[in-house]
């Protein structure tokens, strides 16, 4: 199954549920009206899309309905898939973070510092990225920057050692930071194209582990001070956790200026379009999605082929 059929299986359950709301408030009858709007909307609120989201949605549903008279369910899921994508691609340039196919970086040196809360797929995650960009011929180093949680490191060697890439790590325990300024001493020396870092999975009210952050964020900056290189932090976010994920963005976007999302677990909920409610408050876009648990299974978002999925569009 290519990757991004998998994405539109993920995607399953939130498309069945706006699918089958707009099957049952479609009568097809005639011109729309403010009672179908309001039922449109409480749809799209139950599929996470935000209040914003789901009120610029609607508005361009009504600029759409009078001037092409929207006249079957497939037509309506295309203008919704038209308008989100819409909403998904704004302020994106193309070669940007965010715009298809995938988060490059041309071909200067990139580090990716990779934050979230435990249990989002964190690890996984950074396995599945350092496997796709040594698919691309780049020479990988993860950093296993997560020494506060037991087997944190053995976990990423594991996947370190699947995807064939080199790993940097301490003993459990060990400064955070001191790893992270290891990791890309070697890597300056080595000339890796891609640094993976690796952090702990910070609950967003532990101050002391924000701070922490704060402070590799630092030396990030200046390891890397005077080097013509890309730096990404990129949160990794749990799609089942639904509107909880906004307050995660907010907390982890106050300690380091995020630049977008890693969404996992997409295929456990059918409130997928969290994305355009964090894009809406945000303004931040989504670059990869998880799609199975094999080494394999990560995909560049595209916000086309997401919108489609997300509403069952064909």
């Amino acid at each position: 199954m290519g990757l991004f059929k998998k994405v539109f299986g993920g995607l399953k359950k939130t498309a069945a549920a706006i699918t089958s709301g707009i099957a049952a408030i479609f009568t097809g009858t005639g011109e729309l009206d403010d009672e179908f709007y309001e039922d449109l909307a409480a749809i799209l609120l139950t599929a996470d899309i935000g209040v914003s989201g789901t009120e610029k949605i609607i508005e361009d549903i009504k600029k759409e309905a009078k001037q092409n008279h929207i006249k079957t369910q497939e037509e309506l899921k295309r203008a919704l898939a038209d308008s989100i994508t819409r909403l998904l691609m704004r302020n994106i340039e193309v070669g940007s973070v965010g715009s298809p196919p995938v988060l490059v970086s041309s071909d200067k040196p990139m580090v990716m510092l990779i934050v979230g809360v435990n249990g989002v797929g964190k690890t996984t995650a950074i396995g599945k990225l350092a496997a796709f960009y040594k698919k691309q011929n780049k020479s990988v180093l993860v950093c296993a920057g997560d020494t506060f949680r037991a087997a944190a490191s053995a976990q990423l060697e594991t996947w370190a050692e699947r995807a064939r890439v080199r790993i940097i790590k301490h003993a459990e325990g060990a400064d955070p930071a001191a790893v992270v300024y290891d990791a890309l001493t070697s890597a300056k020396a080595k000339k890796d194209d891609i640094i993976i870092i690796d952090t702990a999975g910070r609950l967003h009210n532990k101050g002391h582990l924000m701070e922490e952050l704060k402070k590799i964020d630092r030396i990030v900056t200046r390891v890397m001070n005077g080097l013509d290189y890309d730096y990404k932090k990129l949160l990794v976010i749990d799609a089942t956790t639904g509107q909880n994920a906004l307050s995660q963005v907010e907390y982890f976007n106050n300690a380091v200026k995020l630049d977008g999302i890693i969404l996992t677990k997409l295929d456990g909920t059918a409130k997928g379009g969290v994305v355009v409610a964090i894009k809406q408050q945000f303004d931040l876009p989504v670059v990869f999605v998880g799609v199975g648990e094999k080494i394999d299974d990560i995909a560049p978002f595209d916000a086309v082929d997401f919108a489609k999925g997300l509403v069952g569009a064909e």
